[in-house]
């Protein structure tokens, strides 16, 4: 037996039986509509975004103007370059030992479409068109260096940052060729892939060819410009500038027509948007009123009775 100072302790231990409640909690029903506040914060945060791309088409719009300007003046250069290889009929001299260079002139700035992504797949096709040959990659811009270093990372010998935040100059164009003649390889053959500037609304991936000394030497008309030996090398790499320059500048210039046409449709985007969440916003009320009323109505009839 239990002595008496244990029994309670005991009963306190003892474990109790409780009935079953009479009630259960009803589940809580998720509505069809989303609720008003969801939605005004929706339209809040589309709206702030219309704002930053119209903003972000107007500065587009404003640095196109001095980009095509020295897109102009760049194609003076570029041209001028390629006027005299045409008249001196030079032709890349092909060679089973050497490589060819690839200069992909991309830039580090995004929210532009896909201008970055198309030089990319270029790039890809023209190297795997040509199997036989081998390429080197130099590459402008950290956009299509992040693309092409999933794809080719062992076949990047340079690479260039902070391309495409300021109007390319000559001076740009002209630092980008002395490293890239400071390469140690011989090349047969230097492409210069970009985008060249159709109008306003398009652009396509262009390839200009900066030949070798050698290739110019080997010139059908070589001969008729009267170009010394020791100058040679500088007239090389005097031409490689001018290339890059124009095809930095046309680059720039379809980089802010691509950016101001991608915030052009994202404002458009948004604008509809917009409309079709006030409908939606008008109705959601329209339907919380409407329930109200017939909450008054119902409590009403049920007090009357």
């Amino acid at each position: 037996m239990l002595s008496r100072a244990a029994r309670p302790a005991f009963r306190a231990a003892a474990p109790v039986t409780l009935r079953p409640a009479t009630a259960a909690i009803a589940p809580v029903q998720s509505s069809n509509y989303a609720t008003l506040r969801e939605i005004e914060g929706r339209l809040k945060s589309i709206r702030n975004i219309e704002k930053i791309t119209k903003t972000m088409k107007v500065v587009a719009s404003t640095k196109l103007t001095r980009a095509q300007r020295a897109m102009t003046e760049s194609r003076k250069y570029g041209e001028t370059s390629q006027t005299v290889f045409d008249e001196a009929e030079t032709k890349v001299v092909e060679s089973d030992n050497k490589k060819t260079l690839l200069i992909v002139c991309s830039s580090d700035k995004g929210l532009c479409g896909g201008i970055h992504s198309g030089l990319t797949r270029t790039s890809r096709r023209l190297i795997n068109d040509n199997p036989g040959t081998d390429f080197d990659l130099v590459v402008l811009g950290e956009k299509s260096k992040a693309q092409l270093s999933r794809s080719n990372p062992k076949d990047i010998r340079l690479s260039f940052s902070n391309v495409g935040k300021q109007v390319p100059t000559f001076s740009d164009a002209q630092a980008i060729a002395d490293q890239v003649t400071l390469l140690p390889t011989e090349y047969a053959s230097v492409k210069i892939l970009y985008n060249k500037f159709v109008n306003a609304q398009s652009y396509e991936a262009t390839i200009i060819e900066a030949f070798s000394e050698e290739a110019i030497v080997a010139s059908p008309n070589y001969s008729a410009f009267e170009i010394e030996d020791e100058v040679l090398a500088n007239m090389r790499e005097y031409a490689l500038a001018n290339s890059l320059f124009w095809a930095l500048a046309e680059g720039h210039a379809c980089e802010q027509s691509a950016r101001r046409n991608a915030m052009e449709n994202a404002s458009k985007n948004a604008g509809d948007m917009i409309t079709k969440f006030q409908i939606l916003f008008n109705r959601t009320r329209q339907a919380v009123i409407t329930g109200e009323l017939v909450e008054i109505i119902t409590g009403a009839a049920a007090s009357e009775d």
